[in-house]
């Protein structure tokens, strides 16, 4: 691993030193191909620099017999990374966003949210169910999932299955479900399965009317030092501003209904004409109980650069200087709007209950 300190440097062909920008990441296959397309777009906008890949493991990759639900920690996939940021060890991190908490913690900021691949959820089948859908599944069918948000969604839309935890990368996941009898299905984010090249695994794509999808699902965030002006800059130009005004909208959200992986919370955006449109709902764990409210605003913005509050550069711990500042606080507001008007009708009693009942399993 480099050294401490500011960024490394290295000698190019002809002798010349080339600043190194060290760049973290999970060591999953996944990972590594979402950091790579990263790495290349900043390589090609950035000749002059040489990017190094640190990979590391996180908590939620070494804990594989537990329920992510389960294991009552924050920042599964983030802490070993966010650590390595701290140290100095590496300049920038490349998550999956639905990975990284709406509250980071003091220092971090996301510095870019790059243009988001497909939100929705897929489902793949065991080989002796292709060419089904989970409504023609036989009966009793066990479909593996490691979220609650899926589960409860697809529980109250499907109540002939039964739904399963199943943990692991994609690789070992999708293992388990071809070399064993368990699992008819799984359901995985279409954005990962496509990002590796398995298009055709894809067996159904889920919906909004069936399955809403996670906060900040396929897109990627890059996660940088709150006061490191020159990687902020450097990785500034990777904001996708559709991308980054609806992820705003849904961590806003989440954050208003101190949401997480332990309860079912789910979101569905589009932007079109200036237009924000943002559909959020919870749900009970067994998706008996439910409420969901959609709520629109304007951010349409002028295209001049606006600058934001001195004192509070972040929103849901975004920074992005690039894009104006009014349509980002527009965005923002119509989350937290949602989801008071959802806890004014009793999400908060849904979501507590949901807690409740996921800590005693």
């Amino acid at each position: 691993m480099s050294g401490k300190g500011d960024a490394a440097a290295t000698a190019d062909k002809n002798g010349a030193k080339m600043r190194v920008i060290r760049v973290g990441t999970r060591k999953s296959q996944l990972a590594r191909i979402q950091t790579d397309s990263v790495v290349a777009t900043l390589t090609a906008l950035y000749p002059g620099l040489q990017f190094e890949i640190i990979g590391m493991s996180t908590t939620g990759d070494k804990i594989l017999d537990t329920a992510l639900s389960k294991i009552g920690e924050k920042s599964l996939f983030t802490k070993e990374l966010e650590h390595a940021l701290e140290r100095n060890e590496v300049d920038l991190v490349v998550h999956s966003l639905k990975d990284l908490p709406t509250i980071l913690p003091p220092g971090f900021t996301i510095g870019a949210i790059c243009k988001r691949e497909n939100p929705y959820d897929a489902v793949v089948f065991h080989p002796k169910f292709v060419g089904k859908t989970l409504e023609t599944l036989p009966e009793k069918s066990v479909v593996g999932t490691s979220s609650l948000r899926r589960a409860a969604q697809l529980q109250r839309k499907f109540p002939h299955l039964e739904f399963k935890s199943i943990r692991g990368n994609l690789n070992t996941r999708l293992r388990k479900l071809d070399e064993h009898q368990e699992f008819a299905a799984i359901i995985l984010a279409a954005a990962g399965l496509q990002r590796m090249g398995w298009h055709n695994r894809i067996g159904q794509i889920l919906h909004p009317e069936e399955c809403m999808y996670a906060v900040g699902q396929g897109a990627l965030g890059v996660e940088v030092r709150a006061k490191d002006q020159d990687i902020l800059d450097l990785v500034g130009v990777l904001h996708d501003p559709e991308t980054l005004l609806c992820c705003i909208a849904e961590r806003a959200f989440l954050k208003q209904l101190e949401g997480g992986c332990s309860v079912p919370v789910a979101v569905h955006t589009a932007l079109k004409d200036g237009q924000l449109y943002l559909t959020g709902g919870v749900w009970s764990l067994d998706g008996a109980d439910s409420m969901q409210e959609t709520m629109q605003a304007t951010v349409h913005a002028p295209a001049q650069h606006e600058e934001g509050p001195e004192d509070d550069p972040q929103l849901v711990g975004i920074t992005a200087r690039n894009v104006p500042r009014g349509a980002q606080l527009a965005a923002a507001n119509l989350g937290t709007n949602l989801a008071n008007l959802l806890l004014n009708k009793g999400a908060k009693n849904i979501l507590d209950i949901a807690r409740q009942l996921n800590a005693a399993r």
